[in-house]
């Protein structure tokens, strides 16, 4: 019995902190968010006996409104954005187009939602991380950007000075490992 014992290998693998820096959306909140903001719209005084629809497409990822005039487009974007902001959802993940003429009645603006990170910014944020000089790897995979180091508070430190840091888009670290 002592030989098997002696004869088993055990190997420890001996792997690197790392983290992914990433930007979602979290559509069941931007959902939630668009349903309060009709709820809001119906019981205001100032949207009486106008037409006013809010959409979700999931598919094309944006928002469409069709409204009365251009300041109750404006009334319903700031309303979005106070939802957005109530549910914890970052405002900066929608990018509001110019409103437009439908017809002499009403008046559409298209809100495009921004999902991940676009491969400039990447390599912003991997270039700020390189400036840094903390002994840190950052790699660019897709969509986002994945940073391997040897310490747990180096990749903490990462953390907060990319908070810290305005990239335009909401980003959040997920994957710590």
């Amino acid at each position: 019995m002592l030989e098997l014992i002696e004869s088993v290998v055990i190997t420890w693998e001996v792997k690197m902190p790392s983290l992914d820096v990433v930007s979602i959306v979290d559509m069941q909140a931007l959902d939630n968010a668009i349903n309060n903001v009709k709820r809001e719209v119906s019981a205001r005084y100032d949207f009486k006996n106008v037409t006013t629809e809010i959409t979700l497409d999931r598919k094309e990822k944006s928002i469409h409104i069709v409204t009365g005039d251009d300041w109750k487009v404006k009334a319903v974007v700031e309303m979005l954005i106070g939802q957005c902001t109530r549910l914890r959802l970052s405002p900066k993940c929608l990018d509001i187009g110019k409103i437009g003429s439908a017809s002499p009645r009403a008046t559409i603006l298209d809100i495009r939602i921004k999902e991940g990170i676009p491969k400039e910014t990447c390599q912003k944020i991997v270039k700020y991380i390189k400036s840094l000089n903390i002994k840190v790897q950052p790699v660019i995979q897709d969509d986002r950007v994945r940073i391997t180091g040897k310490s747990i508070d180096d990749l903490r430190e990462i953390m907060r000075l990319l908070t810290e840091q305005d990239y335009d888009l909401p980003l959040q670290f997920v994957n710590m490992k």
